[in-house]
C-alpha cells in the first residue's frame, strides 16, 4: 500500500486529500473540456489520459464537455474530428455536454451580476481599453462607463442580445478591481457582440461568452469537482474563483481548479493557430497529415492508441515545465508495435539479383515466422525463385572487411532461404549497375538442419520474389522540423525550419502475403522499420506509412553533431600548438567541415552563447563558427555578437583577433554593430596590440 502511495502523482494526492477530509467518492466529477477549433495533438492526449485515468481510478463519471463559445472559429468538423480521438484512444465519456447548452443559463446569471452591481456594459474602444487597464506595475483606472446605472446597463445589455448593436461596439465587464495586481481581475470582458452563425445555436445568439466565465460557470452548472487546466491558468484560478462566488449555492458541488505543467514535445509546434496554419499554407496535406502531431495524424501515420497512453503514463503528471524528447514517444510506439507487429519483406530501392544455378523457371514457397516476439503467430509461406529484389545499398562491388552484405566473392544469407555468393554483375552504359549475379547452395536453406545451413556469415538480407512481387507506394516520413524548438526563435518564423526532406514518396516491392492488407494494419518491414496501410490504399493500389524506424536516426544525428561541435573545440587547442601555417589551415579546414554538417539551429546559437567568452579557444571557436555555419549572421543575437567581437578583438591571441577582423570585414555583420565594432578597433589599434601582424594591421587599417 505504501509504494501505491508513493506512485501517486500530486493532483492524485489532492484528491486523496480531499476524500480523506469527508469529500463523498461519490461526488467525484471530472472533464475533459476542449475546444472545437482544431484538431486535437500529442499535448491533448496528456489531458485526456489524466482526466479520463482519474475516472477509472476513481470509479467517477468524465463529461466531454466542447466549450465551444467563439462561433468564428469552431466548426463541427472539429467536434466530429475529437469525438473520434477520443473513442480511437480507448475512452468513454459519462455525458457529452456542450457550453452551447448553458447559453441561457450564463445569459441570467450575468443579468443578476448586473443587477448586484459585479458587471456593467462598457463601451470603449478595444485599444482605450487596453490603455486604460494599466500594465503589470501601474494600476489600471475605472473607465468612462464603469459607473454606468444597472437601469443603462440592463437596457445595453438586452440590445447587445438582440442583435442591435455592431460587433466591437459594446462589451459586458465584470466589476472587480482595476487596482488588483493580477491583470486578469481588473475587469475582466464576460461578453461580446458576434454576429456570427454558432454550429449549435445558429443564429439565435448575437452575443457570446468569454472563455473565462463560461468555464467555471459550466464546470459548476455539471457538478466537476476538480477542474484540471495547464499551468498557463494559473492567474486564471483567481477569476475563477470570483466567478463561482456569483452564483454558488451550497447545496451543489464547488470546483476547484487545479494545474498541471502541459506536454511540450521538441522537434514540433503545438499552437493551434500554428497547425492551422501549416494545413491552411498547404504545408502539410490536412490536419490528419502523417507529419502533424495531431492524434488523427499520429493515428494515420501508424502510432497506436496503446502507444500515446503509455506515454503519457510514462512522462507522469507535474508542476514543473519541461521539455519531453519526441524519441520517447517512438520508444513508446516500438515497444508496442514489437509485441504485435507481423514481420514481412519489403524492398523499397529495387535491384535485381538473379541466382544464376537455381534452376530456371522454378519457385518454392518457404516458411516465415509472423513475430518472433509472439509465439502464437504462428508462420506464413513465402514464394522464393531464381530472380529477386534486394536493396540497392545491400550490394557493392567492391567492399571493405566491414561491409557485412553481399558482395563480390563474399556469402551471406538470404532471410528464410539460401546462402548466396556475389559472383559478378551487368552494367548500363553510364557504369550504373543494373543486375547483379549470384550462386547458392542448395543445401543451406534455413531450417533445414544440414550443416551448411548452420555455416555462420557475417549478413542476412531481405528479398522479394519477381516473379510474386506487389508493387506499392511508399511513404517516408521524417520529422516536420529541423529545429529541436521551431517556435522559440524571435526573430525567426517557425516556417523557416520545415524539414524539405519530411517526405519522400517512392515505389517498392512487397511480399504477395500483403495483397489484401487492410487499412490501419502495421508491419514491421524486415532491416526497415514499422509500416501502415495509409488509408488511400485502394483494391488495385496498396500504399504505406513509414511509422517509425528500428532505430532512432535523430538520436544518432543529434549526438553526431553534438560530438562535432566537442571535437571541434578540442581540434581549437592544437590550433594554438602547431608550428606552420598549413598546419594551422589544415586543423580550420577540419572544424569547418564539422561546423558545415550541423542543422541543429538551437544547438549552433547555444554552443555560440556557451562560447562567448574570455577564453581564446572559445572565441576563435565561434569565430570559425560565424565564418562556416549554414546559419546568417543575423540569426545570433546582435548583443552576443557585439559581446564576442568585443572580446576577440581585445584578446591576448594573435589568431583570435585576425580571425574576428576579417570576419568582420568578410561577413555580413549588421551595420549597427559594425559600428560599434569598428568604433573598438579604432581605440584598440591605436597602440597596436602585442604581436600584431602586418596583415592585421593592414585590414584594420582598411576598416577604419
Amino acid at each position: 500500500m505504501a509504494a501505491e502511495e508513493k506512485s501517486l502523482h500530486f493532483i492524485e494526492q489532492i484528491i486523496e486529500e480531499n476524500l480523506s477530509n469527508g469529500f463523498s467518492q461519490d461526488k467525484l466529477r471530472f472533464r475533459f473540456p476542449p475546444e472545437p477549433n482544431g484538431y486535437l495533438h500529442i499535448g491533448h492526449a496528456k489531458s485526456i489520459c489524466l482526466n479520463f485515468g482519474l475516472g477509472l481510478r476513481y470509479n467517477a463519471p468524465v463529461n466531454l464537455r466542447f466549450d465551444d463559445t467563439n462561433p468564428a472559429k469552431e466548426e463541427q468538423e472539429y467536434v466530429d474530428a475529437i469525438k473520434e480521438d477520443l473513442n480511437w484512444l480507448g475512452f468513454k465519456w459519462a455525458e457529452e455536454r456542450y457550453a452551447s447548452d448553458y447559453f441561457q443559463q450564463l445569459y441570467d446569471w450575468a443579468v443578476v451580476m448586473i443587477k448586484n452591481g459585479k458587471a456593467y456594459v462598457d463601451s470603449q474602444s478595444s485599444e482605450d481599453m487596453a490603455i486604460q487597464k494599466g500594465t503589470p506595475t501601474q494600476a489600471g483606472i475605472d473607465g468612462p462607463h464603469r459607473n454606468r446605472s444597472i437601469e443603462e446597463n440592463l437596457q445595453l445589455f438586452e440590445a447587445m442580445k438582440n442583435g442591435d448593436f455592431p460587433e466591437g461596439s459594446h462589451v459586458l465587464r465584470a466589476k472587480i478591481d482595476m487596482t488588483s495586481t493580477n491583470m486578469l481581475m481588473r475587469d475582466p470582458l464576460m461578453y461580446r457582440v458576434l454576429h456570427r452563425h454558432h454550429h449549435r445555436s445558429g443564429n439565435k445568439w448575437c452575443i457570446y461568452p468569454m472563455y473565462d466565465f463560461a468555464h467555471g460557470e459550466s464546470d459548476y452548472i455539471e457538478s466537476v469537482s476538480h477542474s484540471i487546466c495547464t499551468l498557463e491558468f494559473v492567474m486564471h484560478r483567481e477569476l475563477y474563483n470570483w466567478f463561482l462566488d456569483q452564483i454558488y449555492d451550497d447545496t451543489k458541488v464547488r470546483p476547484h481548479q487545479y494545474e498541471f505543467a502541459r506536454l511540450n514535445l521538441n522537434y514540433t509546434v503545438m499552437s493551434k493557430r500554428k497547425l492551422l496554419q501549416l494545413v491552411q499554407d498547404n504545408v502539410v496535406n490536412g490536419w490528419d497529415d502523417p507529419r502533424m502531431p495531431t492524434i488523427s495524424g499520429l493515428r494515420r501515420r501508424g502510432y497506436t492508441a496503446n502507444s500515446i497512453r503509455k506515454f503519457c503514463e510514462t512522462i507522469g503528471v507535474a508542476k514543473r515545465e519541461n521539455i519531453i524528447n519526441v524519441s520517447l514517444l517512438d520508444f513508446c510506439l516500438r515497444e508496442d508495435l514489437n509485441k504485435t507487429a507481423p514481420r514481412v519483406m519489403a524492398v523499397l530501392d529495387p535491384i535485381k539479383l538473379t541466382i544464376t544455378n537455381y534452376p530456371v523457371g522454378a519457385e518454392e514457397w518457404l516458411d516465415a515466422e509472423n513475430n518472433q516476439e509472439d509465439e502464437s503467430a504462428g508462420f506464413r509461406k513465402v514464394p522464393f525463385s531464381g530472380e529477386l529484389y534486394i536493396e540497392k545499398e545491400d550490394f557493392l562491388e567492391e567492399a571493405s572487411a566491414k561491409f557485412f552484405r553481399l558482395t563480390i566473392g563474399k556469402e551471406v544469407r538470404l532471410k528464410n532461404g539460401y546462402l548466396i555468393k556475389g559472383e559478378s554483375v551487368s552494367k548500363d552504359a553510364s557504369g550504373n549497375i543494373t543486375e547483379i549475379f549470384a550462386t547458392y547452395d542448395p543445401d543451406s536453406k534455413s531450417g533445414s538442419g544440414t550443416e551448411a545451413s548452420q555455416r555462420k556469415v557475417s549478413g542476412t538480407l531481405h528479398w522479394v520474389s519477381v516473379k510474386h512481387a506487389i508493387s506499392a507506394e511508399v511513404r517516408l516520413y521524417d520529422r516536420l522540423f529541423l529545429d529541436e524548438a521551431p517556435d522559440s526563435h524571435k526573430e525567426k518564423n517557425f516556417l523557416e525550419f520545415i524539414n524539405p526532406n519530411s517526405l519522400e514518396v517512392t515505389t517498392g516491392f512487397v511480399e504477395p502475403s500483403l495483397k489484401e492488407a487492410k487499412i490501419g494494419t502495421h508491419f514491421q518491414f524486415q532491416r526497415m522499420g514499422y509500416f501502415t496501410v495509409d488509408k488511400d490504399t485502394t483494391d488495385g493500389k496498396l500504399v504505406f506509412n513509414k511509422t517509425v524506424g528500428l532505430k532512432d536516426a535523430w538520436d544518432e544525428k543529434g549526438k553526431k553533431e553534438e560530438n562535432s561541435i566537442n571535437n571541434s573545440l578540442k581540434d581549437i587547442n592544437k590550433y594554438f600548438k602547431v608550428a606552420t601555417e598549413a598546419e594551422r589551415l589544415t586543423i580550420e579546414e577540419s572544424i569547418g567541415g564539422n561546423i558545415k554538417t550541423i542543422t541543429n539551429f538551437s544547438l549552433l546559437q547555444n554552443a555560440f552563447k556557451k562560447n562567448t567568452n574570455n577564453s581564446k579557444s572559445s572565441l576563435l571557436f565561434n569565430q570559425f563558427l560565424l565564418k562556416y555555419t549554414s546559419l546568417q549572421v543575423s540569426d545570433f543575437d546582435a548583443e552576443e555578437l557585439q559581446k564576442l567581437f568585443a572580446l576577440s578583438l581585445r584578446s591576448e591571441s594573435t589568431f583570435v583577433r585576425s580571425k574576428a577582423i576579417l570576419n568582420l570585414r568578410d561577413l555580413d555583420i549588421p551595420t549597427a554593430i559594425k559600428v560599434e565594432v569598428i568604433k573598438n578597433v579604432k581605440t584598440i589599434y591605436e597602440n597596436p596590440p602585442k604581436g600584431a601582424t602586418e596583415e592585421e594591421l593592414l585590414i584594420v587599417e582598411e576598416l577604419i
